[in-house]
């Protein structure tokens, strides 16, 4: 997150892009959600909310609080995947149980 945010560093977020992708390849839970972030708001990368969410789901399936929550908010709005509240609701309240 320092390039992204310019904590330390110049921030750089295409860079910081490329270095949570290389984390994410890894399995990391927090580049994942990180990354999907930045692709949702398309920072340092192009707008993409079918990668967010997946992303997300890949950072929800190791257990990540964030990674549930934001894929939560993703079927609640229906970005990246098809509108499921019940499916939201779910995932709200794994996150919400850690």
């Amino acid at each position: 997150r320092m390039y992204e945010e310019g904590k330390g560093v110049v921030q750089d977020v295409v860079r910081a892009a490329e270095l949570y992708g290389k984390a994410a390849d890894q399995g990391h839970a927090d580049a994942l959600n990180n990354l999907g972030r930045i692709c949702k708001e398309g920072k340092g990368v192009v707008k993409d909310v079918v990668r967010a969410a997946e992303l997300y789901g890949k950072a929800a399936d190791q257990g990540h609080a964030d990674g549930q929550h934001n894929l939560g908010r993703m079927y609640e709005e229906g970005k990246g995947v098809v509108q499921d509240v019940v499916r939201a609701a779910e995932l709200y309240g794994k996150a919400a149980d850690q």
